[in-house]
């Protein structure tokens, strides 16, 4: 094992990218490996003897080994980026705009200042929105919307109304701002007041501009409070969904709530039943008549996340079959409706939606990132829908478009180019060629780009090394090291650090995986082992990056932890996901029994004392390891689980399993039901009573099954609780959580007395 006391120098000090090599650099390269070599040197000598305690892991306790990295939250422009930043006399930090040159400071607007300004009615979480350009700011109190322009300092009440405004969103010349009110699309004019109301039919199950669940949870990617509504670029229009929800089969949800309880109501289409019906609506911001684009709303159909041309004369729309194995974008204009088809993608499996479209300038055409060659990558398209060309190919991701320089013609991206378990900045020219890598050495990298790509900023880490955050340019030459969470104190302790490893399969597969073992771990004793899985298409969880500190107590405590994804995760690309098509659960469990089947050969593993543990799609699999998979694990908590995939939404489990009319032998083998009777270990099921996501009718089913069976489980239900929940109950959960793995993994007594001690305030994730 790796020792943390590993001296984790970035490799960009060092490494050099031109073939030659000038003799003044070379002549500097040589005395900072000699300062290097010193500096390993320096910390040989200090060898860590010491133990985080419970307080050090759960509870934030001093001293920290980590610190916090520098609050830097976007870029203001091309060449400088907002930092809150510590005032020496405040008790609060202040926004600082940074130039990325120069280092130069100057003082931010302060949102939070201005609220203070206005009093008590207006603290920072009635903060809604600023404008484009942060003159103006937007509040909200007691459902209406208040304005404050930062340069008059006046104060104005724009709605006067008992009925909410949603999603309020300033246009982008800053002069309107739309939202939602019971269900109908508003426009108002900051001028003089005037509000423009673009739709009159909103109802309980008619939505203009506010999405149907379906589409917030699946499609719309959880945007806002389920908006549905966007801005032309240039103000002139906004185009919005309008869904329909009648023939949206209700569920129901129950509330134990009070005396007589109560019931919550919501239109869930399961795999099979009828989809909300949507149309496409186009309105002038300034008002007039709703221009509809060409589409049947009758037809079975998805449509995705709209995208605006830059010019805002078009906007293309994204639509797919209800089988979503075809996509097709359309060019629709706004005053007509009227829609031409610019390009088809189809695939055998599925196709996923284009989660943006980047526009060149001119008119020189638009990127798209599709994984139709097995893999995903970057093609570029004329405006008229014709491939110009195909700019990146290999077995590896690209994982985001990042930006476009239009002076240079470079697309900045990130992607797994150097290894599945990592990702990188790279950037490319439109006509394919001059593919650089833009960050360093074998860390996984979050970047934040600036418009046009002059530079980012990158904070990265391994599961050796915990995050750094560092400034470089658009060419990934170092302009300085903005920060290191490492305290003053990482190396006194002893820290069990995660092995990155890969476990091989009988058919060939390298299946990525984190491998925790013991700290004081002995060759001769036998442990037990704690899988943590989350196992979904397309979902990998395995990455080469800093993990948070509550992995060193079962370390401490004598558990070996190991993540491992399978080969339809996204490791392997598009290519390996198809695997999956009509078939979930079948090479989830063959390929976590291939990763059993490895550790059962070495000699220190416990066979009797292999538990496994997720939520969601984690506790589909670690429900499903219980049962089909009881051969190999032999504990699990599984929380939130779907079940049986006929109990989960239609867009997402069609998607992998199609219909069950088309699929009903992969909709019975995926099931928990199914082989509910090969259970024989102990499995602990948790589940939140008001789940809107994952209904807890899926664990119902499921513990219904095992009482036939006269089957030994555990269960446990959290009142209130929605998909995954916070504050005490969370507090509740972990601390039962390990009185499980004491109990069941250790089978010693749990320290009650240290665990007592959590409070909600421990809770926040650890770096």
């Amino acid at each position: 094992m790796t020792s943390s006391m590993t001296c984790n120098i970035p490799n960009h000090f060092f490494s050099i990218r031109e073939t030659s090599m000038s003799v003044h650099r070379t002549c500097r390269c040589v005395v900072f490996l000699a300062c290097f070599a010193a500096l390993c040197a320096t910390d040989s000598l200090a060898q860590p003897n010491e133990r985080l305690s419970f307080g050090q892991i759960f509870k934030n306790a001093d001293p920290s080994i980590t610190k916090p990295l520098p609050a830097i939250t976007k870029w203001v422009d091309g060449h400088r980026y907002l930092e809150s930043r510590k005032r020496p006399g405040l008790d609060r930090q202040l926004p600082t705009i940074v130039d990325a040159q120069t280092g130069e400071e100057t003082t931010a607007p302060d949102i939070q200042r201005y609220a203070e300004q206005l009093g008590k009615d207006f603290e920072p979480s009635s903060f809604v929105a600023a404008s484009d350009d942060e003159t103006r700011y937007l509040y909200s109190r007691q459902h209406d919307l208040y304005l404050f322009d930062t340069t008059s300092r006046v104060l104005r009440r724009l709605t006067t109304s008992d009925a909410e405004e949603m999603n309020p969103t300033f246009s982008p010349d800053g002069n309107y701002i739309a939202f939602t009110r019971k269900h109908d699309l508003y426009s108002l004019r900051i001028a003089d007041g005037a509000e423009i109301r673009h739709t009159t039919d909103g109802s309980d199950v008619v939505y203009n501009g506010r999405a149907s669940w379906l589409y917030y949870e699946e499609i719309l990617g959880r945007t806002g409070r389920y908006k549905a509504f966007w801005w032309s670029p240039d103000s002139r229009h906004l185009a919005f969904f309008r869904f329909d929800d009648s023939a949206v089969p209700e569920f129901v949800l129950v509330a134990a709530d009070g005396v007589h309880g109560k019931v919550e109501k919501a239109r869930y289409p399961k795999p099979g039943d009828p989809n909300p019906e949507v149309r496409i609506g186009i309105v002038p911001a300034a008002g007039g008549t709703t221009t509809w684009a060409a589409f049947d709303e009758k037809q079975d159909q998805y449509f995705g996340p709209p995208f605006w041309t830059p010019d805002g004369q078009r906007v293309f729309i994204q639509w797919m079959n209800r089988g979503q194995d075809s996509l097709i974008v359309y060019s629709v204009a706004p005053s007509t409706g009227t829609k031409q088809m610019l390009l088809l993608e189809h695939q055998p499996s599925w196709v996923d939606w284009f989660e943006s479209v980047e526009f060149l300038e001119n008119n020189a055409g638009f990127i798209v990132l599709s994984d139709r060659s097995g893999w995903a990558h970057l093609y570029l398209y004329g405006m008229d829908g014709r491939l110009k060309r195909q700019l990146t190919d290999g077995p590896w991701a690209v994982t985001r478009v990042q930006t476009v320089d239009p002076a240079t013609g470079t697309v900045f991206f990130t992607a797994t180019r150097e290894a599945s378990t990592r990702t990188d900045l790279y950037s490319v020219r439109v006509d394919g060629k001059d593919l650089r890598r833009l960050t360093f050495g074998e860390f996984t990298h979050t970047v934040r780009v600036a418009p046009k790509g002059a530079y980012f900023i990158t904070t990265y880490s391994s599961v050796h090394q915990p995050p750094r955050m560092a400034l470089l340019n658009g060419k990934g030459k170092l302009i300085r090291e903005l920060g290191d969470s490492k305290s003053e104190h990482f190396d006194r302790y002893e820290l069990a650090l995660p092995e990155m490893i890969t476990i091989p399969t009988a058919d060939g597969y390298a299946l990525p995986a984190v491998l925790t073992m013991p700290l004081d771990f002995d060759p001769g004793k036998k442990y037990p082992v704690l899988f943590s899985v989350y196992g979904g298409p397309q979902a990998a969880t395995v990455s080469d990056g800093w993990k948070p500190l509550t992995a060193q107590w079962l370390a401490r405590e004598g558990v070996i932890q190991l993540s491992v994804d399978h080969r339809g995760s996204g490791h392997f690309g598009k290519t390996g996901a198809s695997l999956m098509h009509r078939r979930l659960g079948y090479w989830e469990m063959h390929d976590l029994a291939e990763a059993v089947r490895w550790l059962r050969l070495k000699p220190y593993v416990d066979s009797t004392r292999v538990a496994i543990e997720g939520g969601s799609y984690g506790g589909y699999v670690t429900s499903l390891a219980l049962t089909a998979g009881s051969d190999w694990f032999t504990h699990g908590i599984a929380e939130f689980s779907v079940t049986d995939w006929r109990l989960y939404d239609s867009h997402y489990t069609e998607r992998y399993m199609d219909s069950p009319g088309e699929n009903p032998d992969g909709y019975r083998e995926g099931s928990v039901l199914t082989h509910a009777g090969k259970y024989r270990g102990h499995l602990r099921l948790v589940h939140g009573t008001m789940d809107d996501n994952v209904h807890m009718q899926n664990t119902i089913q499921l513990i219904d099954t095992l009482q036939d069976l006269n089957k030994d489980f555990e269960l446990m239900l959290y009142p209130g609780g929605r998909h995954g929940w916070g504050g005490a109950k969370a507090v509740h959960l972990r601390t039962d959580n390990y009185r499980f793995y004491y109990r069941q993994l250790l089978r010693k007594d749990f320290p009650e007395e240290l665990f007592n001690t959590l409070d909600v305030a421990s809770m926040r994730r650890r770096r």
